[in-house]
């Protein structure tokens, strides 16, 4: 199992770093040609929103980007240090992480009610002890969301886990087999 990871700055400009870095070690690992943009895309809309976590609660710790080849599949994993609250993915199921399942049907773990929603619970902003945290303005969630139903719907295994230190957008993509000649 072959592992790259990535650490940059929480900056709206490195992300296209990590679109083009991500795309190449897919490419490498033998991720589909056809799905390549896919996984730009996803891989632009987890940084995006890890950036977007980490700037509107004040993190200077970097976002971090595993990309992982096993031998019949190809996973990249978006992590972030900022604390959650509740989100929905569209087909997932309901707890703290979610895998939608590629048929929509709500996910692959008994389905979650509320028309294929996953509720998971995170945490407010942190604050000092004894201090009551401020919450994320909505607006602010709103783009959380709608990047993780994009993400749903460019990925057909994808599972995202929070809790009040942070969060994981794992994805993956099957691989082929190189052609020998």
């Amino acid at each position: 199992m072959a592992t790259v990871e990535l650490l940059f700055s929480a900056l709206p400009e490195h992300v296209r770093t990590a679109r083009l870095v991500a795309a190449a070690v897919a490419r490498r690992a033998g991720v589909d040609e056809a799905v390549l943009d896919e996984v730009r895309l996803a891989v632009g809309e987890a940084c995006t929103r890890a950036v977007g976590l980490h700037m509107s609660h004040g993190l200077n710790s970097p976002v971090r980007v595993s990309l992982i080849e096993d031998e019949k599949k190809f996973s990249i994993e978006v992590g972030d240090d900022a604390p959650h609250r509740r989100f929905s993915l569209p087909g997932g199921t309901l707890g703290a992480s979610a895998a939608p399942s590629a048929n929509g049907d709500g996910g692959g773990k008994g389905g979650g009610p509320g028309g294929g929603l996953v509720e998971a619970e995170g945490a407010l902003l942190p604050g000092a002890r004894d201090e009551i945290p401020e919450p994320v303005a909505e607006e602010d969630e709103g783009d959380g969301e709608m990047g993780l139903a994009v993400i749903s719907g460019l990925v057909d295994d994808v599972e995202v886990t929070t809790d009040e230190h942070g969060g994981v957008i794992r994805m993956s993509w099957p691989t082929i087999e190189p052609v020998l000649p």
